[in-house]
């Protein structure tokens, strides 16, 4: 997680460094290709989880257990505080402050002609945005992953990348749909949020709820469509045992 965030920061920093017409072009596309590199490298140790967002869905869905789950979601998050640490040390401080460690952001405060106004998304655009984009992830990429069948005709390279260019492809139809100044795209990642608002502080915490309360509706609202569907074209190896609404089912029974 910590390189994840170190990378996908630097991303975001040198891609508007670069003061090209197309940043959040060639930001999205870096990002696709570092996420899928990324998915590659740690599906093996952790079957992928570098992210809150495939984590609680894991769990929800009953492929990983809650206690599972709280620990994955804990060292995400460590590893994403120790991303932007090590981002603010290789970075000067003229950087650091223009672009906030590529953290997460919803506005910024900027100077007007009778004095610094502030510039920006809405809270409620912002959610939701974070819910649409985060279950469009969540349907068009981590469910083929989940499913056995789809993970096994495809393989782990097919795959990966496809979540590599369905997240590089959310990031650029974000930026460039608001086309707002002062928004940082969604987040889809409350870890890597996270990480720089805790580092960097500051206007990072204004409005960070947001990048965890979207995601966490639209995992909420991905598992419950997964529970309309069919079994049948569901499928995992190991089955569902740790199934939310199983649980509590059987915790009434």
């Amino acid at each position: 997680m910590a390189v994840l965030v170190f990378a996908l920061d630097t991303i975001v920093i040198s891609s508007y460094e670069t003061d090209t017409k197309t940043a959040n072009l060639i930001m999205s596309f870096l990002i696709a290709i570092t996420v899928a590199i990324l998915l590659l490298a740690t599906s093996p140790v952790s079957g992928g989880h570098v992210n809150p967002v495939i984590t609680f869905t894991a769990a929800l869905t009953g492929l990983i257990s809650l206690s599972r789950a709280a620990v994955y979601i804990l060292a995400q998050c460590g590893g994403a505080v120790l991303g932007a640490l090590a981002l603010e040390a290789v970075v000067n401080s003229k950087i650091e402050q223009t672009f906030s460690l590529g953290g997460c952001t919803l506005n910024v405060v900027a100077p007007g002609p009778e004095g610094p106004v502030t510039i920006g998304l809405g809270l409620v655009q912002a959610l939701w945005l974070e819910i649409i984009c985060t279950f469009v992830f969540l349907f068009t990429s981590i469910w083929i992953a989940i499913d056995h069948r789809q993970a096994k005709a495809l393989g782990r390279l097919i795959i990966f990348s496809i979540i590599g260019v369905v997240v590089g492809l959310i990031v650029f139809i974000s930026t460039t749909v608001t086309g707002t100044k002062g928004y940082a795209g969604v987040g889809m990642n409350p870890a890597r949020c996270l990480g720089p608002a805790l580092v960097r502080g500051g206007h990072l915490w204004s409005g960070h709820w947001v990048f965890w309360v979207g995601p966490a509706i639209a995992c909420v609202g991905f598992y419950l469509y997964m529970k309309v569907v069919p079994t049948k074209h569901f499928h995992h190896a190991e089955g569902y045992k740790y199934d939310v609404l199983n649980i509590l089912k059987a915790s009434f029974a």
